[in-house]
Order: structure tokens, then sequence, then C-alpha cells
């Protein structure tokens, strides 16, 4: 006997389905996807009627797939990459051109290295596509499990998240907090360690990979957690925001590196040495890498010496 699948599922579904799974919100997956977040509600309710099964429940403020929903995404995103490859594989036939290259940086690497890294690579007269994505370090690791993104530049990921993937590193960075000129803990007369829970405070997301070092770092100095903190990997509005408040940014040194050389920004006075980690290449060790794909590593190879010595 033939097991149809269900014409009712659309390819729509199985989009939504996946990038709410992995976003865990309804809102940040409507981002993604250019859509409304009605319309990914709708959709995604349509699959569980077919279904008939609840795909998501409720976790703290987001949500997370079910069981049968954890069963259903694994089948759902190897279907997706089989398909987007058959895709891929086709459209480089067709038009004999190389594949294109996915990238995921994280904001510092996005701000400081690939800029460079795409002067090199360009410069080299490479034909092949590229796209760039930019966002925290597990959403990149889980889209380069996936198969959806080659190659992710960011900092090293714990053990137990590395399991599959292989890490090269290139420089280390620290982590700074950085506030708008005229600030009133840049004075000499400040208490900064005293002083700094008193004002907002935009924290790394807590699934950052610096979070727990900024963390460790804070009851190191004997820093209170502060009273008003926004978490955001929002480089734009944590830009945006300090320098039309008091708030005070903790961020990697590479996002803010150009906006402290030219001085709207300013970082504060003391050592934050203990917040440095490495920063490099995570790829998956079975990833064939292309001649595109090699020279886009050679090129942001490049571009991370430059910036060491920058």
């Amino acid at each position: 006997m033939v097991s149809l699948i269900d014409p009712r599922i659309k390819l729509r579904h199985l989009q939504a389905f996946i990038e709410v799974a992995r976003q865990k919100s309804v809102v940040r997956a409507a981002d993604v996807l250019h859509i409304s977040q009605p319309a990914v509600t709708k959709t995604v309710r349509e699959l569980e009627d077919v279904l008939g099964v609840a795909l998501f429940e409720r976790e703290g403020r987001g949500i997370r797939p079910t069981r049968l929903g954890e069963i259903f995404l694994r089948h759902a995103a190897t279907t997706m990459t089989a398909l987007r490859q058959a895709v891929d594989a086709v459209s480089r036939e067709a038009a004999q051109a190389d594949p294109p290259v996915r990238i995921g940086a994280l904001p510092t690497v996005s701000a400081r290295i690939m800029p460079e890294a795409m002067t090199h690579f360009l410069a080299d007269a490479t034909p092949a596509p590229v796209k760039i994505v930019t966002g925290e370090n597990a959403i990149l690791l889980e889209q380069l499990r996936q198969s959806d993104l080659d190659l992710v530049v960011g900092r090293l990921a714990a053990p137990e998240k590395m399991t599959g993937l292989s890490f090269e590193h290139l420089y280390s960075e620290r982590v700074v907090f950085v506030v708008r000129p005229g600030h009133r803990l840049l004075s000499r007369n400040a208490n900064i360690f005293t002083e700094l829970s008193t004002y907002p405070m935009l924290m790394p997301t807590r699934n950052s990979v610096i979070r727990p070092i900024v963390e460790q770092f804070l009851i190191a100095q004997g820093i209170a957690m502060p009273q008003t903190q926004i978490e955001t990997v929002s480089d734009s509005f944590g830009r945006a925001y300090v320098r039309m408040s008091d708030a005070v940014w903790i961020i990697s040194e590479g996002v803010v590196f150009s906006d402290v050389a030219a001085g709207t920004l300013a970082v504060l006075p003391f050592d934050t040495s203990d917040t440095s980690g490495p920063v490099g290449l995570t790829m998956r060790t079975d990833t064939a890498i292309s001649t595109s794909l090699a020279m886009m590593i050679k090129a942001i190879r490049e571009a991370a010496t430059i910036g060491r010595v920058a």
C-alpha cells in the first residue's frame, strides 16, 4: 500500500513550523520569514489541524516543540534540507555556477571582520553568490547543523554544543562596557563599580556565548546585577539607545570598535581582559569545502589578521 503525503500540507507550513521551532518565538519567526505574526500563527495552526496534534507548548515567556513536535521537526528539517539541496543542485547545473557561500556571523564579526573579508573575497573575482546571516550563536549553530549555513564565524561555543563541529581559532576578543561621551561614569570622581548597577544596562541574551562570561565577571568584581536589564543582540538598537541615554552597553569589543575610534562611544576605564575568549571558524566536520567556500575562509583569515593589527 502506497502512503501519500496529505495534500493539505504545503511548503509554507513546513517553513513556518521549522522557523518557529528554531526561534522559539512566533514574533522572531515572523521577522525572519518577512511575514506577519498572525500569518505565522495561522499557518502553524493549519499544520496542527492537518496532523491532529499540538506541535508547540509554552516554556516561560517563549514556546518550544512538544514531544510530537520534536519528532516532526527532525523529519521536516531533513526534508527541507534535501529539497533545498535539490534546488541548489539543479540551479548550479543550469547556471554552471559555483554553489552559494552561506555564512553565519555574530554581530562582532559582522561589524569588524566580514566587510574586510568581502573585499578580499570579491578581489579574487569569485563568481559565487554570498549570503551573510547575523544572529545569536545558538541559532546560527542550529542553522549550521541543519545545513542552512556552511560556516559560522564567532566565539567558541560550550563543549557540549560542539558535537559534530570543528573550530579554528582566529583571534581572541574581550567584552567591554561602553557609554555615551560625557557619561557620569567617565568622570574622575565616579566610583564605577559601586555606581554601575544604578544605570540601565544592555546585557547579552541568555542564549548568547558571552552571557555567562559577563555574569562571572560582574560577580568577580563585586558588581551588583543592574536594577534595569535590557537583553538584546541588536547592535543597531544598542548603538542608538546608548547614544541617547545613560545606559551602559556590555558588548564584544569588535562590535563597537569603529564607534570608539570615532569618539561616538566610550569604553569605561577598567580592565576586562578576564572576559577575553576565542573567536574563529565553526564548521560541520562532514562539510565538503567548495572552491568558493575555501576562498571565503581564506578571505576571513586575512581579514582577521588585519583586524588584530588594527
